[in-house]
């Protein structure tokens, strides 16, 4: 079992950064790859990024966002950079067993955390 909780959103002007973290309980966190989905007002929830064996981005975010994890701490991070008004959206973080290729579904990820808003004003 893996309890996953965000923090780090906000409210930012577009060009802004962030930087999003997803605390994880229990010592099984290494084992499971990581994932972070955003979903916006009346859209279904998206892949933003994952974290596996390698890194993969959503073409929307490539260049912009990185994913990365630290195991000693238990957390998975998202810096968002040049952040844009499309960017807004709930994001979530979550914990799968697919660790090559990375999965993007959200159905391959078996733990969610609650959610962060992030609000990107023009």
């Amino acid at each position: 079992q893996v309890q996953l909780v965000e923090s780090g959103g906000g409210l930012v002007q577009a060009g802004a950064s962030l930087r999003l973290s997803c605390a994880a309980s229990g010592r099984t966190f290494r084992n499971y790859a990581m994932g972070w989905f955003r979903q916006a007002p009346g859209k279904e929830r998206e892949f933003v990024a994952g974290i596996g064996v390698s890194t993969y981005y959503t073409d929307p975010v490539k260049g912009r966002f990185t994913i990365s994890r630290d195991n000693a701490k238990n957390t998975v991070y998202l810096q968002m950079n040049s952040l844009k008004p499309e960017d807004t959206a709930v994001y979530y973080c979550a914990a799968g067993r697919a660790w090559s290729p990375i999965a993007t579904m959200t159905s391959a990820y078996d733990y969610w955390g609650q959610g962060t808003q992030v609000t990107v004003s023009s």
